[in-house]
């Protein structure tokens, strides 16, 4: 019987924590209109993390879903897309400050409303890079899952509504150790006033081998060199 951790990350949550290679991470929208923005770190060496230039480039991508992979600043594979019901998860748009979440939701603060205050992206993700003996100069661009975000001929960004039904899943399988940080925060484009309170699920379970087909592997590639520095780093592991 295969074991699955599992805990649920509540509106506004963050979370933390180290991931072994070969498992895959299932998050699941428990509600329509959820985003999750996510971070990933090489865990033997914090120094090495995800980089979003890397990563869409090399991909020829402005977007991520099943096929693609998170690239490290050392050109190794962080985590792959494995499984995806929604197609499109957004790495450009960033997270939300203390300051645009006051401005849209209105201002509130731990002193008065306690636990229920609305959180920000860069605070949640801040105080859990602490954590892990990192800080504010180690944020950088992040994923944020569920979410789509277009652009016209203008370079306007949009968000797209609806784009996230509740139920909605997607699979990353971890090709390296990592620090896995994550902020259940409104994506900063999303129009909507009344701060999101969507749950979402997360699940961490084993992975099957990686085999010759794989999609993520074949995807393009660059990936497959990709794949080849990281199998090469953990050769010598």
């Amino acid at each position: 019987m295969t074991h699955v951790w599992s805990t649920i990350l509540s509106p506004g949550g963050k979370w933390s924590g180290f991931i072994k290679r070969g498992k895959c991470i299932r998050f699941t929208a428990l509600e329509e209109g959820a985003n999750v923005s996510i971070l990933f770190y090489n865990a033997r060496d914090l120094t090495e993390r995800y980089v979003m230039s890397d990563t869409l480039k090399s991909q020829f991508t402005s977007h991520l879903t099943k096929g693609h992979v998170l690239l490290s600043d050392n050109g190794r594979v962080l985590a792959s897309f494995l499984e995806d019901s929604v197609g499109w998860h957004d790495p450009i748009a960033g997270c939300t400050t203390r300051e645009k979440t006051d401005a849209k939701y209105g201002v509130t603060t731990y002193q008065i409303q306690r636990n229920e205050y609305f959180r920000s992206g860069r605070e949640n993700l801040i105080t859990e890079l602490a954590r892990n003996g990192l800080g504010a100069r180690d944020l950088v661009p992040v994923v944020n899952l569920f979410s789509k975000i277009t652009t016209n001929e203008n370079g306007q960004l949009t968000f797209q509504k609806s784009h996230c039904p509740k139920g909605a899943r997607v699979t990353l399988r971890t090709e390296m150790d990592l620090l896995v940080v994550l902020s259940n925060t409104p994506n900063p484009l999303d129009p909507k006033t009344e701060f999101p309170a969507v749950p979402v699920q997360m699940e961490v379970s084993s992975s099957p081998q990686v085999e010759e087909n794989d999609i993520c592997v074949n995807n393009r590639p660059e990936n497959r060199r990709a794949f080849e520095n990281t199998w090469a780093y953990y050769d010598l592991y």
